[in-house]
């Protein structure tokens, strides 16, 4: 495989991966949308995408989603289903884009494209449990329609942009590995305070 098919390929199969772990529905409509009417050329393994029957079920739930994701509580209950989804669907996108491979490769992708997914998704799923203690509910929109965007751009940049896809991603993978364990650390502070709450009866602890 020669360089500029390598980058394309990996670009393809992290993108699918990555953007799986956000938004796994609008992954597969557009991906299969896109491959359906000829604006890009799917991997083999990956043509089933294109099924009419595929692109219609993919496209209902996407709106599904980009319903419930925007409603405070619905949407970490949505995440907390979908964590049994995303990250084995980013796996199997990744491993299925490489499918022309030996079995190594393919495995490895697999690996890595489950990993992705599973960084997205829990990134995805901390900061939006976090942003739900708030009781209003515009940040929570804001914060899905800018998941929306980045789910759109990025897919975009992986399609047609694959080197300046790969070089965010590993933006993206760097902020993760430092965010993730802030978000979980802010999260267990909250469930902390809200078990020392209902320990007491739903009133704060006195002072000694």
């Amino acid at each position: 495989m020669e360089s500029p098919e390598l980058i394309e390929t990996l670009a393809l199969a992290s993108g699918l991966a990555w953007a799986s772990g956000i938004r796994l529905y609008a992954v597969l409509f557009f991906a299969g949308a896109l491959g359906r009417f000829g604006y890009v050329e799917l991997p083999a393994d990956l043509h089933w995408l294109a099924h009419p029957l595929v692109i219609g079920i993919s496209g209902l739930l996407c709106v599904v989603e980009f319903a419930a994701d925007k409603v405070p509580g619905l949407d970490s209950l949505w995440d907390a289903v979908h964590t049994f989804i995303r990250i084995p669907a980013g796996a199997l996108l990744a491993a299925a884009t490489l499918g022309q491979h030996d079995a190594a490769v393919t495995l490895t992708a697999a690996l890595l494209g489950g990993t992705l997914a599973s960084g997205a998704h829990l990134t995805k799923a901390a900061s939006r449990a976090l942003i739900n203690t708030s009781p209003e509910p515009f940040s929570n929109v804001a914060a899905s329609t800018t998941e929306d965007a980045l789910v759109i751009g990025g897919l975009w940049a992986a399609l047609f942009h694959p080197a300046l896809f790969l070089g965010l991603l590993l933006l993206f993978v760097a902020v993760t590995l430092w965010l993730l364990p802030r978000l979980w650390r802010g999260l267990r502070k909250i469930f902390l305070r809200v078990s020392a709450l209902l320990g007491t009866g739903g009133s704060a602890p006195r002072p000694q």
